[in-house]
């Protein structure tokens, strides 16, 4: 089996019985702030879209490239689907041109068959309104004597059928590095913000370093992130400074992380970084010298500066195509957009439970979600527990575009700014990425359907319900005591044992007693 890195969380795997290409991410995403890091541009896509299956592992638009897709990859080629309650994804891709699809079942092992032979793979679907939009997944693979597992940006909660069902796996490409707007864009003190952020960045990879011991494969590779941010207004959330503050650490950081922790299993992957496998036993060829590929990261400001100058015209088209910030006021469509999905989602509306403010330029407009109402400010309107600072064109863009997903367009720009008044919210975040019937439907009922907490673990002197409150993650492998705090790594939540109140949020409770 060849692994060959085609950027960010991109791979070609080539086997004797076929070759899948994944993620394939090129163009800049998020209002053109995210490009992939180290530049991939000069890769020879049409050669690697020729390819026999195709995996896109969600709708997120560092992994869904439609520019990309639908310029260079193959629409012969057999799309390796992840079981989604929700069929956006197979929509996207059937509007591309893509038309034959292998639809798998949720962490099921199947055998894929070709002209060129079988595969056995399975896809983890995650399915909670939290992942991705409306899902998220890892993809593993196995010709028979290699097994990789490409798990990207999942989160997957229980890893013990991936050993059951394929033994050893051979190799681990994982995200390490933050893919959020938090803490950056909060209106909260410089020194707060920095804090926030080194904490931010240590649960990533201590999350990451987690799943490495869960998985136990023989090679690891940190992928999926970080971006690099050429627009000028945007350079400073480039980790090229040392701040530990910053979210967004890089390749050679995590490896270090890894050494640091008794783990010299990780390898270091650039665009057109082939690694040659048979089993456990690896060959990696870099596409530059050595020296170069060092160069990328002890000299990344200069490394930087100098992709900036080469995409300032890719930046500059992509700003083109966003709409003008003048226009009549934003607030009947707004209303428009909001109001029916307000309507058809109690459970999420109740758990906002309060008026978010919406800033605009100089238009405010209120999403009152008690009330169920988009309206004006009004008089007795004080501050906002919630509220979000976006340019107007970005928001002109979005409802022109009709997009489902404001999460997957302006909040993971960073080009706006926030605050809040107490715990993160995430019903206002999910309420963002379901703007469709469908979407909102599903998001509203998932909230409401009963989860089995019932089983309990004894975790630093008490005893807790086994499943995190938050994404049903293992707390026996994500929960960490320190004192009478539960912090659950899979997303860095955090519980109080002697109340068994959630830090973090609104709800989501803890059983927790003392032993």
């Amino acid at each position: 089996m060849q692994v060959t890195s085609v950027g960010h969380a991109g791979f070609h795997i080539q086997t004797e019985a076929g070759s899948i290409l994944c993620d394939p991410w090129v163009n800049p995403a998020y209002f053109g702030s995210w490009f992939p890091f180290p530049d991939n541009t000069q890769l020879d896509w049409d050669t690697l879209g020729n390819c026999d299956y195709l995996y896109v592992s969600h709708l997120h638009k560092d992994h869904f490239d439609p520019e990309n897709l639908a310029k260079h990859v193959d629409k012969d080629a057999t799309v390796l689907l992840p079981d989604y309650p929700v069929p956006d994804l197979r929509r996207e891709l059937e509007a591309l041109g893509f038309h034959k699809f292998f639809e798998t079942e949720d962490s099921v092992k199947h055998t894929v068959t070709g002209p060129k032979g079988d595969l056995d793979i399975m896809i983890i679907a995650l399915r909670a309104p939290a992942d991705g939009p409306i899902g998220d997944s890892g993809l593993v693979v196995s010709d028979g004597e290699t097994t990789c597992f490409n798990m990207n940006d999942a989160r997957p909660v229980d890893m013990d059928v991936l050993h059951d069902e394929f033994g050893q796996i051979d190799i681990h490409l994982l995200q390490y590095s933050g893919a959020i707007w938090y803490p950056m864009v909060y209106d909260i003190p410089t020194k707060t913000k920095a804090n926030f952020g080194k904490q931010k960045r240590q649960r990533g990879m201590d999350r990451c370093r987690s799943y490495i011991e869960q998985v136990a494969a023989t090679w690891v590779v940190p992928s999926a992130g970080p971006p690099v941010f050429l627009d000028d207004a945007l350079r400073y959330l480039n980790d090229d400074r040392g701040d530990e503050g910053n979210i967004f650490p890089d390749q050679i950081t995590f490896l270090e992380q890894m050494r640091i922790h008794g783990n010299d299993g990780g390898i270091l992957m650039i665009p057109g970084s082939t690694a040659d496998l048979k089993g456990g036993e690896l060959t990696l060829t870099h596409p530059i010298p050595d020296a170069e590929v060092d160069k990328i990261f002890s000299e990344k400001a200069a490394y930087i500066e100098s992709m900036a100058q080469r995409m300032a015209p890719v930046l500059a088209a992509e700003k083109a195509t966003w709409a003008p910030a003048e226009g009549e006021p934003l607030l009947e469509a707004l209303k428009a957009k909001f109001e029916p999905i307000m309507k058809q989602s109690d459970l999420i509306c109740d758990g906002i439970g309060y008026p978010v403010g919406l800033v605009m330029g100089d238009e405010t407009v209120v999403l009152d979600f008690p009330a169920r109402t988009v309206r004006p400010r009004g008089e007795k309107d004080g501050k906002y527990r919630y509220g979000f600072r976006i340019a107007p064109e970005l928001v002109r863009t979005v409802l022109r575009d009709d997009e489902p997903d404001w999460v997957n367009t302006i909040f993971l720009s960073t080009r706006f700014e926030a605050w809040r008044v107490g715990g993160y919210n995430e019903f206002l975040y999910t309420f963002f990425k379901c703007l469709t019937d469908e979407r909102i439907a599903y998001a509203d009922g998932w909230f409401a359907e009963a989860h089995d907490d019932s089983a309990s673990i004894e975790l630093g002197g008490y005893e807790i319900q086994r499943r995190c409150p938050h994404l049903k993650a293992d707390l026996s492998k994500f929960g960490v005591v320190d004192g009478t705090n539960l912090t659950c790594n899979l997303h860095g939540w955090q519980w109080d044992l002697e109340s068994g109140r959630c830090k973090t949020s609104k709800g989501h409770e803890l059983r927790s007693t003392k032993l």
